[in-house]
C-alpha cells in the first residue's frame, strides 16, 4: 500500500540514512535526512515533518534531549530507533513523549508499519476543538474549553494544561497525554482495557509485554494526581481490566 507524508530521519550512520532514504521514499514518503541534531534544527526550520525517527545514539546532542526538545515545541509524531539491548532507553524514549520506537538492527517492514501506525494516529486527532477521537470509545465528547482534570484544568481547545495546585501554572504536555486525557473525559467511571486506549491514541492494540501505556500514564499521574506519591485517586488501576478515570468532588 503506498502512502505518503513528511518524514525526516536523524542518525548519524550513512548507511541507515541511505536505507530509509530509498525504502520509505519507495512507498511515496517525503524524506529528508540529517546527521546530528544541529542537522536536524537546521531541516525543521526548513520545514517541519509530520514524523521524525529519531536515533538515540547521536554525536552532541543525543537522541532523549532532542526527543523533549521536539516534543515541548511541536506537534510532530517522533519514533525513537534504539539498539536491541537499549532498553532502559527505549522506557525514557516514551516517558520524554516518542510515539513509538523501533530496535536496530530492524526489518524495514515493521519500521514502516510503525510509521503508518503512528502517522495514522495523529492524522486521527482532533483539530481546533473537533469532537475527540476518544469519543469512539463509548462516552460524550467532552465540551470545549477548560475541565477539571485531577489537581489540573486542561483548555482542550488551545491544548493547554494547568496545575491549580501550582497557582494555575501551565505545565507541558505531550500529544499522547493531550489524547489520554480527552479519551478519559469522555468516558468517566469507565474501565478502559490498555486495548482500547491503545487503538485511540495510537491507533493500534495493545502487545503482550508493551508498557508503552503504563509509562504514559505513570507520568501523566505526576502531572494530574493530587498526590502523586499516594495511591491514585483519578486515574484507577483496575486490576486485570486496564484503568478508569474518575473524576475528583469539587
Amino acid at each position: 500500500m503506498d502512502s505518503s507524508g513528511n518524514l525526516l530521519v536523524v542518525d548519524d550512520d550513512p548507511s541507515v540514512r541511505s536505507l530509509l532514504l530509498e525504502y520509505l521514499g519507495g512507498h511515496r514518503y517525503q524524506v529528508r535526512a540529517a546527521d546530528s541534531g544541529a542537522a536536524m534544527r537546521a531541516e525543521i526550520e526548513r520545514e517541519l515533518p509530520d514524523l521524525i525517527l529519531l536515533d538515540l545514539r547521536l554525536p552532541g546532542e543525543d537522541g532523549l534531549t532532542l526527543a523533549r526538545y521536539l516534543r515541548e515545541r511541536y506537534d510532530v509524531g517522533i519514533i525513537i530507533v534504539t539498539g536491541s539491548g537499549d532498553v532502559v532507553d527505549r522506557v525514557v524514549g516514551l516517558e520524554v513523549g516518542a510515539d513509538d520506537y523501533v530496535a536496530k538492527p530492524f526489518d524495514p517492514r515493521e519500521l514502516l508499519a510503525r510509521v503508518r501506525s503512528v502517522l495514522r494516529r495523529m492524522q486521527a486527532r482532533p483539530q481546533d476543538g473537533a469532537p475527540a477521537a476518544a469519543a469512539a470509545a463509548g462516552g460524550e465528547a467532552p465540551a470545549p474549553g477548560r475541565q477539571r482534570f485531577g489537581r489540573c484544568e486542561i483548555e482542550l481547545d488551545s491544548r493547554r494544561l494547568f496545575d491549580l495546585a501550582a497557582g494555575g501554572e501551565e505545565q507541558a504536555m505531550t500529544a499522547m497525554e493531550y489524547d489520554l486525557i480527552r479519551v478519559f473525559l469522555a468516558n468517566p467511571n469507565r474501565v478502559l482495557s490498555r486495548d482500547q486506549l491503545l487503538m485511540h491514541t495510537r491507533n493500534r492494540e495493545w502487545e503482550p509485554f508493551d508498557r508503552s501505556i503504563d509509562i504514559r500514564i505513570g507520568r501523566l499521574r505526576r502531572k494530574i494526581e493530587p498526590d502523586p506519591g499516594a495511591e491514585p485517586r483519578v486515574i484507577r488501576t483496575v486490576r486485570n481490566a486496564g484503568y478508569m478515570y474518575v473524576p475528583l468532588d469539587r
